[in-house]
């Protein structure tokens, strides 16, 4: 696991334990590379924490016996290393996860853990562009590449991101197979969980137009999105392309790979879509996650009133 557990030669149980966890995250739960990575920083956060704690590297028994104000003294130690509210949370998540994985699998019981609450994550409201912001940048892409191929990847992968909402890591990782070939198309996205987004002709065409243009062919198990070296593309390298986007359009600094997956929630929101529909389309677990875009839409609806209502213009 990524963030440094494998760095950690303690007591042979609890790696055993580490490495039981490790292994059904990834095939029982089937969570993403990048989230085994993020539980895995924080887990080897809380060891380090231990071993400076009680004096030496902890072993199985010794979590088994942690008080509620150990791991008080965790959520300090983390607050004083200036985490956010967002990542204490995360990191208590993770602990809740772990324990209750050795809990079940009749390793240890410890139940001090469930009486410490962690600071509440703020309440994040999806921050979209506007739809003649998002049409730019789409339009704009290009401008960014000497390379016609690559300025014709680009275009499609942020056609992509607008026109079908998907995550940037669920367009990363599709191959050449999974280029749709008629309206809609399969997209496996957390949990490895499977979707069927409709996939627009604007969207069909700027793939069909990188295609014809890279110089990389390859079989179906290749990928669709590639670098300047014919590798699977780097979501840095995206994210980089849109900071320059970003500069060259006056554009503010939420406008992110992301925020192309939130505009195409938010403006099916403002067009009539309803809230089931646009769970599916994003693949959301929770019919909670998707209402957050409703708040979006208020506050537009709020700033359009403000602006145009007489009254309220008469109260200013």
């Amino acid at each position: 696991m990524g963030g440094g557990l494998i760095r950690f030669a303690g007591d042979a149980a609890l790696l055993q334990a580490l490495a039981a966890w490790q292994a059904w995250l990834g095939d029982e739960r089937r969570v993403s590379a990048h989230t085994l990575d993020g539980y895995g920083r924080d887990l080897a956060a809380f060891l380090a924490f231990l071993t400076d704690h009680l004096g030496g590297e902890p072993r199985l028994q010794d979590l088994e016996r942690l008080a509620t104000a150990d791991f008080r003294a965790y959520l300090a130690r983390r607050s004083g290393d200036g985490l956010s509210r967002a990542s204490l949370a995360r990191a208590m998540s993770t602990l809740r996860g772990f324990f209750r994985f050795l809990d079940r699998t009749g390793r240890l019981h410890n139940a001090a853990l469930s009486a410490v609450r962690a600071p509440r994550p703020p309440a994040s409201v999806p921050k979209p562009l506007a739809a003649d912001e998002a049409l730019e940048a789409l339009e704009t892409a290009a401008e960014l590449q000497d390379e016609p191929w690559l300025a014709a990847r680009d275009t499609a992968l942020f056609t992509m991101l607008y026109g079908c909402g998907l995550r940037l890591g669920e367009a990363l990782s599709l191959n050449r197979r999974d280029v749709p070939k008629g309206e809609t198309m399969v997209v496996t996205g957390k949990g490895r969980k499977q979707r069927v987004v409709p996939v627009l002709p604007v969207v069909a065409a700027a793939l069909a137009d990188y295609l014809s243009l890279c110089p990389f062919a390859h079989g179906e198990d290749a990928p669709l999105f590639v670098g300047a070296r014919g590798k699977r593309l780097n979501p840095g390298v995206v994210q980089r392309q849109m900071r320059r986007l970003r500069a060259l359009l006056g554009l503010p600094a939420t406008a992110t790979p992301h925020a192309l997956r939130h505009s195409f929630a938010t403006h099916l929101l403002a067009g009539g879509g309803d809230l089931r529909t646009i769970q599916e389309l994003l693949g959301h677990a929770s019919l909670s996650t998707t209402q957050r875009y409703t708040q979006v839409d208020q506050a537009r609806l709020s700033g359009i009133y403000q602006q145009a209502h007489p009254r309220a213009k008469a109260s200013e």
